[in-house]
Formats: C-alpha cells, structure tokens, sequence
C-alpha cells in the first residue's frame, strides 16, 4: 500500500482535491488497492477551502509518504512556518513530493525546488521566478518531473499531474482506464502548452465556431476553405472575411495552428513515429509538419519527443 497525503491549508483551492478522484479509481481498477489517501493540515480538523467549503484532515505527524502532494491557493499566501517545515522534512523522508498550482511555492519556501526544473500556474510563474531565483521555472507546461520532484499547472492540470503519477507506479493501460472512467482525455504530456490554440481562437458567432469544432475533428483532412464555408453556411468570401475578424487568423493559419497542437500532443506521447503522427493531423509529409513545428514553437518535433521521453525517464526512476 503506498501511503499518499495531501495537504492543504487554509484558503486552499478546491479544485485541487479533483486529484483524490484519479486515485480512488486507480483503487477501484487496479488488481488491489495500491493508495491510502488522507487529506492533511498543519493542525488537523476542518480546513476551509477559498470556496468556503471545508474537509476533515488530518494533522501532520510522520513526514514518510510514498507520495506527498502539497495543493495551491489563489492568492499565494505566505505559507506558515509549520507547514514549510513539515514539506521540508517530508521532502527528505518521502519517495516522492508533488505540487499542484502555486503549491510550488511552498516547495520553493521549504528548499525543495532550489536547482530544480518546476512549473506552476501561468499566471504566477514569474512571480516564483522573482521570488526564488534558484528554481528553473517553465512556466509553459502542464507538469514537469524533476527526479522525485513533481510540480503541476494550476486547476484541472492536477488531474494530468495524478494521471501521470499513476502511469508511473501502475503502467500505462491502467492511467488509460482511469481516464476513460473519469471522462477525461488521458492525460495531456508534460510538456504540452498550459495555452490551447482552441481557446486562442475565440470565436464570437456559432457559425464560425461550428466550422472550427468541425475542423478539429476532421484534421486528418485536406479542410479547404470551401469545405469549412460550407460547414459554417456561407460563401467562401464571406467566411474567410468573417473569420479573421473574429480570431484574428486566416482560415488557414488556424487550421495549421490546431494541427500543430494536435501533433505536438501526439509526438510528446512518444508511442508513434513521427511520419504517422503528420499523416494523422493533416500534414501533407514530415518534412511539411517540421517546418510548422519550427515556426510554431521554434524546435523541431523530434525535441519535444526527447523532453517527452526524458520525462518519462525521470518519473520512473
């Protein structure tokens, strides 16, 4: 049984708690029950989240977990002493230590990210960088795995990190299953971007939205202008015109943009050749999805495979 603890403190988000799901399906699925969850807090009894829900927790006591997972707040609050000291010492006597959202920050505070890869919610990565400049913050990621030191993206990204942390212990088929039954998509990687190009592309119309849903599903085609002005019930002119006014992109560029997400997602998979992974999103040949790459994000996709593999590498260590 791998003991697991969570922590949380006074004004935590809730939101984070949504990791506690991953691992009591990862029990329900799996051969036996693998994790013994208990939520924690520095003085135990009712803590209340910034929603002004609140859970029963436990006090700290032994800092020995298999896993420990420190959760975030929305106003980065200045952690108290006996919390920092309790994730200090936790840092040494555990497997491993995980952060979701600013909870980095209280890694930070205890020392554990010092020379550190880590990563916390966009809007607050500089602000980590700013306030401990010996952690090497990526703020672009959804999670980084730093030896035994994981930190997340913020909200819904702790289900990503809990997946991850699954795949790790219990293999990939099961995270698999544990996503299918949670109704989420099995986890993005790692290094995929906090920011999607769907949501870049706000779209104010049903029109056009609806011809931008249907190009997501269906990138595996040639998707002409004609084809999506059809889609959205206009003529090719009026679509194109109504278009870049709405997102600001050309139908064009927009349908490279979500191609190229969708390729870097599955690159970053690492389970499929490069050749196939242009022939699913839509690129005519590798050579045509490099160059997209190198003009999307500036690195060929053959990097984000050797990041992606790494951090597989570092979580199964």
């Amino acid at each position: 049984m791998k003991r697991l603890g969570i922590v949380t403190f006074p004004g935590f988000q809730i939101l984070d708690l949504a990791a506690v799901g991953v691992f009591e399906v990862a029990n329900l699925l799996g051969d036996r029950k693998t994790y013994d969850v208990a939520l924690l807090s520095e003085h135990g009894g009712p803590v209340v989240s910034s929603s002004g829900i609140a859970v029963e927790t436990q006090a700290f006591a032994d800092p020995a977990f298999d896993t420990l997972i420190i959760t975030g707040d929305f106003g980065v609050a200045t952690p108290s002493e006996g919390l920092v000291k309790f994730v200090s010492e936790a840092a040494t006597a555990s497997r491993r230590i995980a952060s979701i959202c600013t909870g980095a920050f209280v890694l930070a505070a205890a020392g554990v990210l010092n020379g550190r890869r880590a990563t916390t919610h966009w809007a607050n990565a500089r602000d980590l960088q700013r306030r401990y400049p010996a952690v090497k913050v990526e703020e672009d990621r959804i999670f980084i795995a730093d030896d035994k030191v994981w930190t997340s993206a913020g909200m819904t990204a702790c289900i990503d990190l809990s997946l991850a942390l699954v795949e790790a212990d219990l293999g990939f088929e099961l995270s698999k299953s544990v996503a299918q039954k949670l109704v989420v998509y099995h986890r993005r990687t790692g290094g995929q971007s906090q920011f999607s190009a769907m949501l870049e592309l706000d779209s104010k119309s049903d029109r056009i939205r609806h011809a931008l849903d249907y190009a997501k599903r269906n990138l595996r085609k040639i998707l002409s202008v004609g084809e999506l002005a059809e889609v959205a019930n206009l003529s090719a002119r009026q679509f194109s015109r109504a278009f870049r006014a709405e997102t600001g992109q050309s139908p064009a560029k927009a349908i490279e943009n979500l191609r190229v997400e969708a390729a870097k997602s599955l690159v970053e998979e690492s389970r499929h050749a490069i050749d196939a992974v242009a022939r699913e999103t839509g690129f005519a040949d590798p050579e045509r999805m490099r160059r997209a790459f190198i003009r999307k994000f500036g690195h060929p996709p053959q990097t984000f495979r050797r990041v992606a593999n790494r951090t597989v590498a570092a979580g199964n260590e």
